[in-house]
């Protein structure tokens, strides 16, 4: 694996207003055989068996060709890609910062990517450990699985949902889930040391329900949400799609409280907000908003704004003030404003052929952000852009690959 620079190498930033203390963890190396360490005398909160903390973001990148289940970790701070156990016919590839999911028609396969962040609020913790395999959830095509510290919630096309203990999965087991009752019309979120669900009826709108992490409901506000589709967890709550727009759920002092975020207009059903992607840690939201728009979703100000583009593959936004990025069919990344909805920055084509074009479902060209940088896959060219938002959208690194990674995932966030 070659990396192209067209400029001097990039490394992710440290948060240098953040005081990090380092473990003693010399020798762990980074392959898949690494040994576990033991816990140093004074480990920070957060510590995992095994790990390194790092002063700065250990990015990483799970690609994957479905086609001959070739499968890769890229290392963000090496330039590296490791070769993994090949996993085929996966046709969506999710992650919840630390374990890549590989969805298949037989099951879910979990793989540990070896680097995550914990995050305290005031102060972050970074950490890098071993790549490995875990396992595989019986759960098939349509499984949505969603993460906190402490569980992992698992809710397969039928509505029914299993809760897994993080910990297992941190030893490198599935381990036995613990059933929620009822059927959820849409995912199950874990958040703020409970689990959100849309609980299905049958009849009207999906009602909302919190329950605890013994699967006992302990609130029911009054919120209702028809069609449930598309989901994230920001520093404000968690945002759920709704036909009209969105809820807004937010936990403060052990209470739960939904506020509804509605679109303002009729918004006809195939340019709604079904799939958001964002920055993870930031409060600003995106979706494709039928064949020509996207849908950003300000969540501190709870406002929609339909932002006109071109053709769209895929779009995401590091917040806060930064810039709308857009794949569109011409094969190139285009930069919007999106307080006035101005092209203010375009890419040459970056994508190789049918590259550009999409694909259904998750397996195609896709944006993933951090704080400093974001990734674009070209399946056909076998490569993998690093670009500088900051930047104009200028291409800080091509990482050439051997195989097509049709599907990406960035861990490490």
């Amino acid at each position: 694996m070659f990396v192209r620079r067209n400029v001097i190498p990039w490394a992710p930033a440290a948060l240098v207003a953040v005081s990090l203390v380092t473990t003693s963890c010399a020798g762990q190396n980074d392959d898949v055989s690494a040994p576990k360490s033991t816990a140093p005398a004074s480990a920070p909160h957060g510590y995992v068996e095994g790990a390194q903390e790092k002063a700065e973001q250990q990015s990483r990148l799970l690609l994957n060709d479905p086609q001959t289940g070739d499968t890769r970790v890229l290392d963000l701070i090496t330039g590296k890609a490791q070769e993994v156990s090949r996993t085929t016919g996966a046709t969506e590839l999710t992650t919840d910062g630390r374990f890549g999911y590989f969805h298949t028609s037989d099951g879910t396969h979990v793989l540990d990517g070896g680097a995550w962040t914990v995050d305290h609020g005031d102060h972050v913790h970074y950490y890098r450990a071993a790549i490995r395999d875990v396992g595989r959830l019986p759960a098939g095509p349509g499984t949505r699985v969603r993460s906190d510290a402490a569980v992992t919630a698992v809710t397969d096309e039928d509505g029914r949902a299993g809760i897994y203990r993080r910990a297992e999965l941190e030893k490198g087991k599935v381990g036995t889930p613990r059933a929620l009752p009822g059927t959820h019309a849409g995912v199950v979120v874990p958040y703020a040391e409970h689990l959100l669900s849309l609980t299905d009826n049958g009849r009207d709108a999906a009602k909302l329900a919190v329950y605890d992490r013994e699967g006992k409901r302990v609130a029911s506000p009054d919120a209702a949400c028809e069609d449930p589709r598309g989901d994230a967890v920001t520093r404000r709550g968690v945002v759920l799609g709704c036909a009209d727009g969105a809820l807004l759920v937010h936990e403060a002092d052990g209470a739960f409280t939904a506020r509804e975020i509605p679109y303002g207009d009729d918004v006809p059903a195939e340019e709604r907000a079904t799939a958001f992607r964002h920055r993870p840690g930031s409060d600003t939201l995106t979706a494709p908003a039928g064949d020509r728009a996207v849908w950003v979703l300000d969540v501190t100000e709870r406002t929609w704004k339909r932002v006109r583009t071109g053709p769209v593959v895929s779009a995401s936004t590091a917040g806060e003030g930064s810039v709308l990025i857009v794949l569109e069919t011409d094969g190139s990344l285009h930069g919007y404003d999106i307080a006035t909805g101005k092209q203010v920055s375009r890419t040459k084509p970056l994508l190789t052929g049918a590259s550009a074009a999409g694909t259904d479902g998750n397996a195609g060209p896709v944006i993933e952000v951090d704080r400093s940088r974001a990734y674009l896959n070209d399946p056909k060219g076998k490569r993998v852009h690093e670009i500088d938002y900051n930047d104009n959208l200028r291409v800080a690194r091509t990482f050439d690959l051997d195989i097509e990674p049709a599907l990406m995932a960035e861990t490490g966030r």
